[in-house]
């Protein structure tokens, strides 16, 4: 019997609570670091007092294939701060004390430029959970896997409404902890999640995994969690919480992320039963 790696079973069980609770998971991303680290932990550290069952931390990359201009702008500050990945990989480590999964979204040149190994023991050290690479392909990715498992990391990977049957079967098969639906085509926080699009997606990723479904890309408000929350294993938000981070007086970034995962949660608690 194979033996689940640690991260990857954290982030499964954090889907089978909120699965015990009548919901979905709340998974929210913030770009790490933004717009200070101190100000980003306590960002964090609202979004989990408010209810976010899971986090993603952003490592920004000069050039995203799939962040919007919400967290594109996000992340240039933080670059031209000069924030690097070691100082963003520190931060996840002050994040200790919360006790919620945690993964790290970046780029395949991001783990590519430090070396598969490398990379994957850093994240490790730093108490992460899992990874998120949207640019590395389910059919290239054995190496990266092979890191991340020793090391006990999961890795999420990206399906969207436009995979044929046999790339989603490949998706399925090497990502670990949940799949990531996206609920549109394009990149994040310019338009609403696709309902009838997305809503297929998730039956048909169901029809060759039990790896729990969450969808992101689209979902910006306590009704459009709810919308999704009630079909998909799990919520994915991420362009409104940078925004309701960014606009404003940053001292009271946190309250402003407080308050918005406080209505995504309570959407996402709201949804009609799921069907599978």
């Amino acid at each position: 019997m194979s033996v689940v790696p640690a991260g990857e079973a954290r982030i499964r069980d954090a889907f089978a609570r909120a699965a015990g609770e009548g919901r979905a998971a709340l998974v929210v991303y913030l770009t790490g670091c933004f717009p200070d680290p101190a100000t980003s932990r306590a960002c964090f550290e609202a979004a989990v007092e408010a209810g976010a069952d899971v986090l993603e931390i952003g490592v920004p990359f000069s050039d995203p294939m799939m962040d919007g201009p919400i967290i594109q702008a996000a992340n240039q500050a933080v670059l031209d701060a000069g924030v690097g990945v070691g100082d963003q990989l520190a931060l996840v480590g002050e994040l200790a004390g919360l006790d919620v999964p945690k993964l790290v979204m970046t780029y395949v040149t991001i783990a590519d430029r430090r070396g598969y190994g490398r990379f994957a023991a850093e994240c490790a050290d730093a108490g992460l959970d899992g990874v998120i690479l949207p640019d590395l392909p389910a059919e290239e990715a054995g190496e990266w896997v092979d890191h991340a498992r020793d090391r006990g990391l999961a890795t999420v990977f990206l399906a969207s409404s436009v995979s044929t049957d046999q790339r989603l079967r490949a998706i399925a098969g090497v990502s670990t902890g949940w799949v990531y639906a996206t609920g549109l085509l394009g990149v994040t926080g310019v338009r609403s999640v696709a309902g009838d699009v997305t809503r297929e997606l998730v039956a048909r990723i169901r029809q060759v995994t039990d790896t729990p479904v969450a969808v992101g890309i689209g979902v910006k408000d306590r009704s459009s969690a709810a919308e999704v929350a009630a079909y998909a294993d799990g919520v994915i938000v991420g362009s409104a919480v940078v925004r309701a981070a960014a606009d404003g007086d940053p001292a009271t970034a946190p309250h402003r992320v407080g308050a918005l995962v406080r209505e995504l949660s309570a959407g996402v608690a709201s949804a009609r039963p799921r069907s599978g």
